[in-house]
């Protein structure tokens, strides 16, 4: 096998923050005196495992580890990662203090399918497997919080029903803008106005269709904070490892950021 030496656009924020969990994690909770990589090292597999998408094998080989033990090394860290991540409820707090949010979606394609649960992951609007993920973004386009994945069949009005965002944006009153799909979801979400048929919108939806065109690319901003780890670009883990790794990937993100 051949090696080479590549680097990470990553601040050495992310391995501090992932050290000094595993630190505490290993001392602590399962008293571990020896592993096969120390703190530092088993904290840079997180890293180049979300942003480069390597297989375990090729982790393997570039840290001195077994595939095993590297598959079990980035499970932990990702547990640890995705443990603290923000409660709908802690969401809406952070919210209310927002002067809006817009709420977007994104498919997370994976290859590894389900058997007979292929068809659920299937979605028909991308033609591709995969699972769905919702996210409030603030007026900076920074993400508030990721819900759970859900199946890709599932439409994103009903992921964000499924999911409580809706109720939960709706009952507090957080102005929210979101795309078309969520079309009918009623209390705070503002979606465009959709064309007539035979006519044309009044002055007024004009001017909100401009409005609201403005503010939904702060959504797309979340979207692109997620897909630029390329593990969410092409997963090739099960798809209910998903739920963990994008609770993780938020989790680094609000630490770095």
């Amino acid at each position: 096998m051949l090696l080479y030496r590549a680097a990470l656009d990553l601040s050495p924020a992310y391995r501090r923050y992932v050290a000094h969990l595993l630190r505490a994690h290993r001392r602590r909770r399962i008293g571990s005196r020896w592993r096969a990589l120390p703190s530092k090292r088993q904290a840079l597999l997180i890293p180049v495992h979300l942003r480069r998408n390597e297989t375990f094998p090729a982790l393997a080989a570039a840290f001195g580890a077994g595939p095993a033990t590297a598959h079990r090394y980035v499970t932990e860290v990702i547990e640890l990662l995705a443990a603290p991540a923000p409660g709908l409820r802690t969401a809406m707090r952070i919210a209310t203090r927002k002067a809006l949010v817009t709420l977007d979606g994104t498919l997370v394609p994976t290859d590894r399918l389900t058997g007979a649960d292929d068809r659920r992951i299937h979605s028909g609007k991308h033609r591709r497997h995969g699972v769905n993920a919702q996210f409030p973004t603030d007026p900076h386009g920074r993400l508030i919080r990721a819900s759970a994945t859900s199946p890709g069949s599932n439409h994103d009005l009903t992921a964000t029903r499924v999911h409580g965002i809706i109720d939960a944006l709706t009952g507090r009153a957080i102005a929210c803008y979101a795309d078309k799909t969520c079309s009918g979801a009623g209390g705070a979400i503002r979606t465009p106005y959709r064309r007539p048929k035979g006519g044309k919108p009044s002055k007024r939806k004009k001017l909100f269709n401009h409005h609201h065109a403005k503010i939904r690319p702060l959504g797309e901003q979340g979207a692109a904070t997620l897909k630029r780890r390329h593990i969410l670009r092409h997963a090739r883990c099960s798809p209910a490892r998903l739920t963990a790794i994008v609770q993780a990937i938020l989790a680094l993100h609000h630490h770095t950021n």
